[in-house]
């Protein structure tokens, strides 16, 4: 009954009396009632009118299974696409995946996250209805040491897919933030089951402030969203769809190639850190210098302050602007 009511509405682009819906599919008001309720809690923006009846507005940030797969639907790179309306992380979920034996790459996105994380354990505001949240559970066949260029080239993929689709120049703060106007609008993490050997899997996950218009406050002078960036609300899925479409051709020709040499100019591109004061912080020791750039295994290049060059990796330590976040 969802569906059918979802398909009449489409059709009727305009508001649709609750009698014509009844009348049409031989149901009662209340069985109307409850469709457009459950279509409701599957993302669909329906407006209820009185004495005018129901009225379908723009469906392409309706954000639930059915839509999701068809916005991916010539996607073939995953086994499977899994859509979650509420979960306490999707790189929990594809790492519990992941140990119970799933062997197939799989893209998990979910609407909400209770217990959503960055790098360090820290916290992830992941409401409802404002942001994309997905993990790809992978099993890149990558030597262990080339894994963690995986974060750089998704970074700089994810950069991409937003670009395409909001005209916007996203910057990368090294190695895994996106940052509009000098503030942040998506995370990356990456966590990885590998030993010297073979990589078991890697779980890069992604988060994005799309429609976000306000942030915890410890976070609210460094955070930002697209929306807030363009002052307009941007439709999730076909942003979704454009940052899988440029996921799966980095990853796919990164597993040929294992190294960063097609990606390093345009990553150091949107590279904000470039040519700037940073601050490393070290558990070993801080220390500040220039940013230079990144090498062949995406590390940055530091020039300290006595000439000499550190090249920094980016599981061990977290860089700082000297005068900022970024």
């Amino acid at each position: 009954m969802k569906d059918q009511i979802l398909t009449e509405l489409r059709r009727r682009k305009e508001f649709c009396s609750g009698q014509a819906l009844c009348e049409t599919f031989q149901v009662t008001r209340t069985a109307v009632w409850k469709a457009i309720q459950g279509l409701k809690e599957e993302g669909y923006k329906i407006e209820a009118r009185q004495n005018r009846g129901y009225l379908l507005h723009s469906d392409r940030d309706a954000l639930n299974e059915k839509e999701l797969k068809a916005a991916l639907r010539e996607t073939a790179f995953f086994r499977d696409i899994l859509y979650f309306q509420e979960i306490d992380s999707t790189n929990k979920e594809a790492k519990r995946r992941a140990e119970q034996g799933e062997t197939g790459d799989l893209l998990l996105v979910a609407d909400r996250q209770s217990d959503g994380r960055g790098r360090k354990g820290r916290s992830w505001s992941s409401p409802s209805g404002t942001g994309i949240w997905m993990s790809m559970l992978l099993h890149p066949a990558v030597r262990p040491e080339h894994a963690s260029m995986i974060t750089l080239i998704t970074a700089l993929a994810v950069a991409d897919g937003i670009c395409r689709v909001t005209g916007l120049d996203v910057g990368i703060k090294w190695p895994n933030d996106l940052v509009l106007s000098g503030k942040k609008i998506c995370g990356i993490l990456t966590e990885m089951n590998t030993d010297l050997e073979e990589i078991a899997y890697v779980v890069p996950g992604i988060g994005i402030n799309v429609n976000t218009e306000s942030f915890p406050e410890d976070i609210g002078d460094v955070a930002t969203s697209l929306k807030r960036e363009l002052g307009r609300t941007v439709d999730r899925l076909p942003l979704i769809a454009a940052i899988v479409e440029e996921l799966i051709q980095a990853l796919t020709l990164f597993q040929q190639t294992e190294n960063l040499e097609q990606w390093k100019a345009r990553y150091e591109a949107r590279l904000v850190n470039l040519g700037r004061a940073v601050r490393v912080l070290d558990p070993r020791g801080e220390f500040s210098g220039i940013a230079e750039g990144i090498n062949e295994q995406g590390e940055l290049n530091v020039r300290r302050e006595d000439g000499t060059f550190v090249c920094v990796r980016s599981g061990e330590v977290s860089v700082r602007g000297i005068y900022g976040y970024v």
